[in-house]
């Protein structure tokens, strides 16, 4: 069975939303979770696919795992299993951040590459090379990251990139090392933030959250503990940018604007009125956007995540946008599905050139990942006619009630089974 939705544009998105927990940091609280005999209990947790895959991850290493709600309760054993290598691990890019704390728990580590979303190169280099330096050996295997070490020592380590997944599997690791790491040119995310929090309060000793340089003095154990995850900032952006693209009013509470204010500043360049408080923002658009350039960075820069939403935007703006990728080479396939609905956009490398349209025209469209597929969604609303989007079990990993809420705001959105 494969789902699609059903977009009708023409009008405009209006009220109040609430995001959940952010996708890009519960499922690195789950895998966290392996590092403490005992229950861990994660509360605010959206209510999308990739977390009952995290579950079955954690399972298959001998979690006893629960979700009820919004809240997950996993409890780990004494032993946890050192094998990471079934099915589900495979079908999503974050079952890969177990590799660190089993290391860490188990003293060795058999983890299957991950797949996930199609946006390009992804390699664990880093993440192997960190684990290396902290005393383990790593080696790719029959499909599956290997490592292992009798002892991990803390150590002077220096990325490469701002990589986030290494940098969270690194993290894991070295808490539970002998000494002292340092991690420099580390990812400073507020969802790396959320997870040196939770560690914290398990009892691990980090310093630095927030910045590109962490301190990790290493613990003989952890505890399990209750810990809220923070709001979903991408999840937050999306609508924000939905109620530019449709000239709407939208509040959307339950994320800090202090994780987005690039982006909130863009929707302000493009004709935005923008207010907010500590946990929500209201963006009213009255007229076209404006034309905005955008270049996707590293935090605190324009996230990688919300491209799409980038391009949409600047696919109904009055003027020319360019938009630059500089983390991932092979996001620009949005491009073409967005050339589908009658965008006037063509990419050159990393860059790429869009002039705006007044309207788009409906067509049926394909989503490669989870913020392509939303991206769609919401340039179907600025399209005459109806847009058929496939694939949307891409969109179901990371928004949580998409159809619903968007049905709220008074979206023209209907899920169709095939």
């Amino acid at each position: 069975m494969s789902d699609r939705f059903l977009v009708t544009g023409g009008g405009r998105l209006e009220g109040e939303v609430v995001v959940g927990g952010a996708k890009n940091s519960v499922l690195k609280l789950m895998a966290a979770a392996l590092l403490a005999e005992g229950t861990t209990t994660i509360t605010n947790c959206p209510d999308i696919l990739d977390v009952p895959l995290m579950a079955d991850v954690l399972r298959g290493l001998g979690c006893d795992v629960t979700i009820d709600g919004d809240t997950a309760r996993i409890t780990t054993p004494p032993e946890p299993k050192y094998q990471a290598d079934f099915p589900a691990v495979r079908q999503f890019r974050a079952s890969v951040c177990v590799l660190g704390p089993l290391v860490a728990r188990c003293h060795r580590a058999i983890v299957a590459l991950p797949g996930g979303d199609a946006i390009g190169s992804r390699p664990l280099d880093m993440h192997q090379a960190g684990l290396r330096l902290l005393g383990a050996t790593s080696t790719i295997e029959h499909g599956c990251v290997v490592a292992e070490a009798q002892e991990l020592r803390g150590a002077d380590i220096r990325l490469a990139f701002p990589s986030v997944g290494a940098t969270e599997n690194i993290l894991m690791a070295a808490v539970l090392s002998h000494g002292q790491t340092t991690l420099d040119n580390a990812a400073r995310e507020p969802e790396i933030v959320d997870l040196c929090t939770m560690l914290n309060q398990m009892g691990a000793q980090i310093s630095g959250a927030g910045t590109s340089t962490l301190t990790i003095r290493g613990v003989d154990r952890l505890q399990a503990v209750t810990h809220r995850v923070i709001g979903d900032r991408i999840v937050a952006a999306t609508w924000g940018v939905a109620a530019a693209m449709t000239r709407g009013d939208v509040t959307v509470r339950g994320a800090s604007p202090s994780h987005m204010q690039l982006v909130l500043n863009k929707l302000n360049e493009a004709g935005a009125e923008i207010t907010h408080g500590p946990r929500w923002f209201r963006v009213v658009q009255r007229d076209r956007p404006r034309a905005v350039n955008f270049a996707t960075l590293p935090y605190p820069g324009f996230p990688t995540d919300l491209q799409p939403m980038a391009i949409g935007l600047a696919a109904v703006a009055d003027g020319t946008s360019m938009i630059t990728e500089n983390v991932f080479e092979a996001r620009f396939r949005f491009v073409e599905e967005m050339v589908r609905l009658g965008a006037d956009a063509r990419t050159d490398g990393h860059h790429a050139v869009i002039r705006g349209v007044e309207q788009l025209s409906s067509a049926p469209v394909w989503s490669s990942d989870i913020r392509a597929g939303a991206g769609l969604v919401l340039a179907g609303l600025c399209a005459d006619g109806v847009t058929e989007v496939y694939d949307v079990y891409h969109i179901d990993r990371g928004y949580p009630r998409f159809v619903e809420d968007m049905q709220q705001l008074g979206g023209d959105v209907r899920r169709v089974s095939d």
